[in-house]
Order: C-alpha cells, then sequence, then structure tokens
C-alpha cells in the first residue's frame, strides 16, 4: 500500500500530523482530508463522510485512516457508507484481525485512548496486511448481501 487517505476530527491533529511522518517513513503518502488545527471545528461525521467518498471515488482501491478522540464515532460514521468496512484497532491483535478476517478498508483510532507510539505500532501493522481469501471470504460477502439489502440509493 503506498496511498492512504487520513482524516481527523479536531481531536486529534495531532495524532494525525504525527501517523502522517510516520507513513512518509513507511514510504506511504498520506492525503489529509480532515482538520489542520485544533481550532477547526468541522464535526467528525463530515471528515469521516469526505474520505469515505475518496475511496469509493477511487473504486475501492484506496484506504483510510480516520482518527478522532476514541475512534468509535468515526467506524459508526464510516460504516453508513457501502463498501467501507471500518473498525476501531486500539490493539494488534484487532488490528490484525480487521485486515486478515475481515477486510477491512477504514482504520479508526482514538487519541484520548492509546498512546502515539501504540497508535504508529498499530498503523504500520495495517498497511504492511492485506487480506487473502479463505475461512472469511463468505462471512464477508455476508455483509456485503446485508448491505445490498440494507443500502438503498436515495
Amino acid at each position: 500500500m503506498n496511498e492512504i487517505i487520513i482524516g481527523c476530527d479536531n481531536a486529534a491533529v495531532h495524532y494525525q500530523a504525527v501517523i502522517i511522518k510516520h507513513l512518509a517513513s513507511l514510504g506511504v503518502h498520506a492525503e489529509s482530508v480532515g482538520c489542520d488545527s485544533a481550532e477547526d471545528s468541522t464535526y467528525y461525521p463530515l471528515i469521516a463522510g469526505r474520505l469515505c467518498e475518496r475511496i469509493i471515488e477511487s473504486g475501492y482501491t484506496k484506504k483510510g485512516i480516520l482518527i478522532c478522540g476514541t475512534g468509535i464515532g468515526m467506524a459508526m460514521t464510516a460504516n453508513k457508507y457501502k463498501g467501507i468496512r471500518a473498525a476501531v484497532c486500539h490493539d494488534i491483535f484487532s488490528t490484525q484481525r480487521s485486515v486478515l478476517s475481515n477486510d477491512a478498508n477504514v482504520m479508526c483510532l482514538g487519541e484520548r485512548v492509546i498512546g502515539i507510539e501504540l497508535a504508529k505500532l498499530l498503523v504500520s501493522q495495517w498497511v504492511s496486511l492485506q487480506y487473502a481469501d479463505g475461512a472469511s471470504t463468505p462471512k464477508i460477502e455476508a455483509i456485503r448481501q446485508i448491505e445490498e439489502k440494507n443500502f438503498h440509493a436515495v
């Protein structure tokens, strides 16, 4: 993975800056669609929406990282978009399983929940993983079927 879309609300501006630099050290370019100052009061659902729309526009070839105070609100919002599978990743096991078992295309982090060094470790792990067809494929297909049934065009 050599490009990530990243977004944060004003509660996570510091983490976003550190993670963008960390991604660069891994050879991954990060395009920010989030707040760039603590004074920016854009609501996190709007940031998550921007990021998800960019992923959808890419034909789901891009992945994203969303950061807010807990990661929960970002994940809840991101999962409202068709084809988005967002997971809150606050430990190494859930981070690995989000990709390996669930083919997550959006990682959500909470600045108020985990330290920056752990966040960098989790980001490194997440961008290095790739989903491979296997025992989880029918489960992911079930998610897609539920999505088709419940997402209606406006």
